[in-house]
C-alpha cells in the first residue's frame, strides 16, 4: 500500500513540466525569444536545468510545446459547418485573427516562427503540431462544400486552404497593415467567390 505522505514521481514530474511551460511562456513575453535561456526557465520553474534536457534538446523545443498547450494544438480541431460556407469561414478567420493578435499566443508563435527559419527540425514539429492539424480541418470543411456544390470541383483544396490563410499569415508576419476581423471578412468572401462553380464556368476574360 502507498503511503499517502510519499511523493507520487508521475505527479511530480507533471507539475514540473507544467512549471517549465508555463515559465516559458511567461519569459517569452518578458525578454523574448532572443533573450531567452533554458537557465533561466529552470529557475522561474523551480527546477534543475538538467531536468529540462531530460525531456526537451532545446529552448526552441519547450517553446513549441508550451505553445502547443497553451494553443490546444494537440487536441482534435472541429470547424463549423452549418451549410453556410461564408458565415462558417469567417468565423473561422475571425478567431485566427484573434488568436494571432493575442499577447500570449503572438509572442511565442512569433518566436517560433522566426526560430524554425534557422531550425529545419523545429520547423516541421512547428507545421505538425501546430499548423497542420488547422489546414486539415479547413480542407476538410472546403471538401464539405466541395460536396455540397459549393466550391468548384476539381479544385486543388491544398492551395484552396492558402487563399484562406496565406494572407492572414502574411500581414501578420510582416506588419504591412493592421490585422483585424474586418480584414478576415474580406479575405473569406474573395476566396470563397474564387472557389465557387459560377467563377470557373465563364471564359476566361
Amino acid at each position: 500500500m502507498v503511503d499517502p505522505k510519499t511523493p507520487e514521481p508521475t505527479r511530480r514530474s507533471e507539475r514540473s513540466r507544467q512549471a517549465i511551460l508555463t515559465a516559458a511562456v511567461e519569459l517569452v513575453g518578458e525578454v523574448g525569444y532572443a533573450r531567452l535561456s533554458v537557465e533561466a526557465i529552470a529557475a522561474r520553474a523551480g527546477v534543475g536545468k538538467q531536468t529540462i534536457y531530460r525531456w526537451w534538446p532545446s529552448k526552441g523545443a519547450v517553446v513549441l510545446d508550451a505553445f502547443v498547450e497553451l494553443s490546444g494544438g494537440s487536441q482534435p480541431v472541429a470547424l463549423p459547418d452549418t451549410g453556410n460556407l461564408k458565415a462558417d469561414l469567417r468565423e473561422v478567420l475571425r478567431a485566427t485573427v484573434k488568436e494571432l493578435t493575442d499577447p500570449r499566443f503572438e509572442l511565442p508563435s512569433r518566436a517560433l516562427t522566426a526560430e524554425s527559419q534557422m531550425d529545419p527540425a523545429l520547423s516541421q514539429q512547428f507545421v505538425e503540431a501546430v499548423l497542420r492539424p488547422h489546414l486539415k480541418a479547413l480542407q476538410e470543411r472546403l471538401r464539405s462544400a466541395q460536396r455540397a456544390g459549393q466550391v468548384a470541383k476539381g479544385v486543388d483544396l491544398d492551395v484552396a486552404v492558402e487563399l484562406f490563410v496565406g494572407p492572414l499569415f502574411h500581414r501578420w508576419l510582416l506588419r504591412t497593415a493592421p490585422l483585424t476581423s474586418a480584414y478576415a471578412d474580406t479575405v473569406a468572401d474573395l476566396a470563397i467567390a474564387a472557389l465557387r462553380p459560377t467563377a470557373r464556368a465563364g471564359a476566361p476574360r
